[in-house]
């Protein structure tokens, strides 16, 4: 376990559950199967049990908890705890891999990071700076891409300013998806979570959907389908989803609807698949999920 747990066990006064003897510490240990007792302090638990428990707090909270008492402090301290944060909230760092460094922080790391999100979310050129000049990711393609690709935290307004000028970087995250086995809506959906949403019109949608059309066909060569026909159902997707799910659309496509459109647009789509995509779309929902912060 972390250093908090070796610490309090050499340090008995820390924490308050320390009892000799399994019958004494036993009757000092609740029953979570009786429904009359309470849940207990966390004080009263072994650090292994309340590391587990801490385990599920945000940064904010873990700071909070540190407030509380010595024994606290000593467990929102752990580097676990913090190095879980770091890997959850940030999945690919060039900084991750000097954790076995001596005097390396977890903590310290989890907040340089955070700092960098909040600049990067002012300024994308200012974060990527950033980034770089505090070691955090390297100045290389693949790193940038897949820092962006394996975080929630990034303003999508920044995110998409960024794309839009270096399509080096929105090449690798296109590649860094897999959609083998993947049904066209659902493979729709990831494309535009991490990339951007359908609200760019015009030559910009075109070439993202002929970028997305590419690596879809890369992902499933056996899938009867040519580029151009992805790119055509991935245009009717678009506009069933907006059709489906706008409020301002009072008479809403029917699937039969649908169905003849595909099949005057192209003949390489039988009237089955095409109902089948109607119905992903009425059930799931709309193939642009907002991931990103606005």
């Amino acid at each position: 376990m972390g250093q908090a747990v070796r610490r309090i066990r050499r340090e008995p006064s820390l924490t308050s559950w320390n009892v000799v003897g399994s019958r004494s510490y036993m009757r000092r240990f609740p029953s979570f199967l009786d429904p009359h007792q309470k849940f207990p302090d966390i004080i009263s638990l072994p650090p292994e049990i309340a590391l587990m428990v801490l385990s599920n707090l945000t940064a904010t909270d873990l700071c909070l908890a540190m407030t509380v008492n010595d024994f606290w402090r000593e467990l929102a301290s752990d580097e676990m705890l913090w190095q879980g944060l770091c890997r959850a909230t940030w999945g690919c760092v060039t900084a991750y891999e000097r954790g076995n460094e001596d005097n390396f922080s977890w903590k310290r790391l989890y907040m340089t990071l955070d700092e960098a999100t909040l600049t990067f979310n002012a300024s994308a050129d200012l974060g990527l700076e950033y980034l770089f000049s505090h070691q955090l990711i390297n100045n290389d393609v693949d790193e940038i891409a897949k820092f962006i690709h394996t975080t929630n935290k990034l303003h999508r307004r920044g995110v998409r300013d960024l794309l839009s000028r270096r399509q080096d970087i929105l090449e690798v995250i296109i590649k860094l998806d897999d959609y083998a086995n993947k049904f066209l809506p659902n493979a729709l959906r990831t494309f535009f979570s991490n990339v951007d949403s359908p609200s760019v019109s015009g030559r910009d949608l075109n070439e993202l959907l002929q970028k997305f059309a590419e690596r879809f066909i890369n992902c499933n060569p056996d899938c009867g389908m040519t580029k151009d026909a992805i790119c055509i159902l991935s245009y009717s997707l678009i506009i069933l989803s907006v059709d489906l799910t706008s409020p301002h659309v009072k008479n809403k496509m029917s699937k039969r609807e649908f169905i003849r459109n595909v099949r005057q647009a192209t003949t390489e789509v039988g009237d089955e698949l095409a109902g089948h995509l109607y119905d992903n779309i009425y059930l799931v929902g709309h193939i642009a999920p907002q991931k990103w912060i606005e």
